[in-house]
């Protein structure tokens, strides 16, 4: 009996809970089926819990009628406008400009005869009213304002920013290099340029054989030359002029003369280019490449090939490795011509113009290989001074020996006047 007390006393909330809940059902007519259609239900069928259904009245009040119309409302129709859900007494409302040139149209103003129409461009438009304005839902869309509401315009216009074009200035591209000097009337002339061969400028070592020694200038025999080609008036030419001297009669210095180099020695940055830069002459250094690439000591680096290129001189092609190039396959040519061109001129920043045989040696495909990679002339070791466009492939030189004094040298000269 005790814990019946406790448990009334702890629970007493539920019971009129309870109650009004059965209350609510017979007033509102929730209270389920009613007898006789209880007895009518199958037995088999089981019992559902009572479902709680709402009631909804057959039809919905009226909505408030809308403000009538009023005549002589102005209607703005404008690309965008942009305004609060409500309008502050004051408050400017500005058209931004979210259109790319050309600029739109005016906006439209259908009003009554006592407002002026809107000019163009689009003003800022000043809005005094107390009313409530709703925001546009499209840019389409019409505001139909209140006959309270003034319209007044201001002399600021809409600015409407337009980013610049730029413009792209019109790059000049080099023309293209000739593949060769262009030959005129005047290609079949003869003309007489003394061709200098050189290569060491040194002493030969001891016990140096004969062709080391018959190559071999020193460094005072070299001065003896320059001084008497100053002397008699002569100026180096580079083979560049002469080649445009044969194909188009480019004149030339009164006494020209070309001084070349074979092999690359190392001798020639440190003796012979010097003392060209002493009198003033210009030389023409045709370089073997494989040497340099390994980095033999006993001649040129590609850092003092470019040197000496800045510096006035010319510089041409002796080959890759220095072979006989008689007898040889077309591969094996383009492989030792092409191939050391293309290091020279990568190093020089200038197309390579001018070979030299290895040894004097060439034959008939050599020649063909040399002008399909756009060589301009080629040297030989063959005696003489007299050239033509038609032999540029086989242009003369005077060979200077190893016991040649200055006196020597202005003797060939004389010969070959």
């Amino acid at each position: 009996m005790n814990r019946l007390v406790r448990a009334i006393a702890r629970y007493w909330f539920v019971l009129p809970v309870l109650l009004g809940t059965i209350a609510l059902q017979f007033v509102f007519g929730f209270g389920g089926t009613p007898p006789a259609a209880v007895s009518q239900v199958s037995s088999a069928t089981p019992l559902l819990r009572p479902t709680f259904t709402p009631t909804f009245p057959a039809t919905f009040p009226p909505p408030p009628p809308l403000p009538p119309s009023v005549p002589n409302t102005p209607v703005i129709v404008a690309p965008t406008v942009s305004l609060p859900s409500s309008a502050t007494p004051g408050l400017t409302a500005t058209i931004p400009a979210f259109f790319s040139t050309p600029v739109p149209p005016p906006a439209v103003i259908a009003q009554s005869n006592s407002l002026p129409a809107t000019p163009s461009p689009l003003p800022t438009t000043r809005l005094a009213s107390t009313q409530s304005v709703s925001p546009l839902a499209t840019p389409a869309s019409t505001v139909s304002i209140s006959p309270t509401l003034t319209v007044t315009t201001t002399s600021t216009p809409l600015v409407i920013l337009e980013t610049p074009t730029p413009t792209v200035s019109p790059t000049l591209k080099p023309l293209p290099t000739p593949h060769q000097p262009t030959p005129n009337a005047l290609a079949s002339q003869v003309i007489s340029v003394p061709i200098l061969m050189y290569h060491y400028l040194s002493a030969p070592p001891p016990g140096a054989d004969i062709y080391r020694l018959d190559l071999s200038i020193s460094p005072e025999q070299f001065d003896g030359h320059l001084a008497y080609l100053k002397a008699a008036g002569y100026e180096t030419i580079s083979l560049r002029q002469l080649a445009f001297a044969l194909a188009q009669g480019t004149p030339l210095p009164p006494q020209p003369v070309v001084i070349t180099f074979d092999d690359g020695y190392r001798d020639n940055y440190d003796n012979a280019f010097p003392l060209l830069k002493k009198y003033g002459f210009t030389a023409t250094f045709f370089v073997f490449t494989q040497v340099i690439d390994e980095y033999n000591v006993d001649y040129l680096t590609w850092e003092m090939v470019q040197e000496m290129h800045q510096a006035g001189m010319e510089f041409g092609s002796h080959s890759y490795r220095h072979p006989d190039l008689r007898g040889r396959d077309r591969d094996f040519l383009v492989y030792e011509i092409l191939g050391s061109k293309e290091a020279i001129e990568q190093r020089i920043g200038e197309p390579v113009r001018f070979f030299a045989y290895p040894a004097g040696r060439y034959d008939a495909q050599t020649i063909e290989v040399l002008n399909s990679a756009d060589f301009w002339g080629a040297v030989t070791t063959q005696w003489g001074a007299a050239h033509t466009f038609a032999n540029r492939y086989e242009l003369q030189r005077l060979r200077i020996r190893g016991n040649d004094s200055a006196e020597v040298v202005a003797a060939k000269l004389k010969l070959v006047e």
